[in-house]
């Protein structure tokens, strides 16, 4: 199957919508590299910047995006973006984050959780540092830093790091909204998105067809069908008929094949059903 550029609405109640997809096209014959993903990223920001040109929208993207084109786009649509930053990523802004956080001692916070286990979170910014792209393109940028320490059974603790380039600025009452529900949202495309994909019964990584075409219309109906089992499985009105659930996605899936097969609904049905009023709230705990 080709690869894609995906864009997905990632909420922090476990909600990712698939909303545009984007192909890798690679051209000519016996090729051994794909597209490279910058491209495909390119067509997806006009044709979202053509369907949502007043809304209000921040990315959150992989280290690859982390480049002076990727920053000029979103700087034109006046998007905000997060974008995690590798070691060996903007090597200049690193340099200029590295001796300007020495001189910002204000700029730290440090928060402690006892939800599950213990949890200590320092966090270092630095905000207006000055970068010039490969174009000779002028940015103002943040970076973002998250030690997270969390304490285990053995007494160790595991520390890891996390680091966000964006053109947000960071204070003291927004940092932990941005760590959690700017930088590290993104994890949940992967997980509540890809993941449950390739793993949940939706068979993204299944050969169904070599046949190019073929296999872009099964990528799209894919993206469908996770919609619709989102909206089912968080939707108050399924909860309240059937508050045990289904035990699993493919028993759901079953029933209702079932109830295509045998059960009718009359037009009366259908017409009581148009003139009702019908709310349907998601489930977010």
């Amino acid at each position: 199957m080709p690869m894609s550029g995906v864009l997905k609405l990632v909420t922090p109640h476990g909600f990712c919508f698939s909303i545009i997809s984007e192909f890798i096209e690679n051209s000519g014959e016996n090729l051994t590299k794909q597209n490279c993903e910058l491209k495909p990223f390119y067509r997806l920001a006009e044709r979202l910047h053509a369907r949502f040109p007043r809304l209000p929208i921040a990315l959150a993207l992989t280290g690859q995006y982390a480049a002076g084109s990727v920053f000029d786009i979103c700087s034109q649509h006046e998007w905000a973006f997060m974008v995690t930053l590798k070691d060996k990523d903007l090597p200049s802004v690193q340099q200029e984050f590295s001796a300007l956080r020495k001189l910002q001692p204000q700029n730290k916070l440090r928060r402690i959780t006892l939800e599950k286990a213990e949890i200590i979170q320092d966090f270092l910014w630095v905000d207006d540092i000055d970068y010039r792209d490969s174009a000779n393109r002028s940015h103002t940028l943040s970076v973002l830093q998250c030690t997270e320490s969390t304490a285990t059974k053995n007494g160790t603790p595991t520390i890891t790091t996390f680091k966000w380039v964006k053109n947000l600025r960071v204070t003291a009452a927004n940092v932990v909204e941005l760590a959690s529900n700017g930088g590290r949202i993104r994890w949940k495309g992967e997980n509540e998105g890809f993941n449950v994909q390739k793993n949940g019964g939706f068979g993204l990584e299944h050969a169904y067809s070599n046949n190019p075409t073929s296999a872009k219309a099964f990528y799209f109906l894919l993206q469908v069908a996770h919609v619709i089992d989102q909206l089912i499985h968080r939707g108050s009105l399924l909860n309240q008929i059937f508050p045990k659930g289904f035990g699993s996605g493919r028993n759901l899936a079953f029933r209702l094949l079932e109830a295509w097969r045998n059960a009718s609904l009359s037009i009366e049905f259908f017409t009581a059903l148009a003139v009702s009023h019908l709310q349907i709230r998601f489930d977010s705990s």
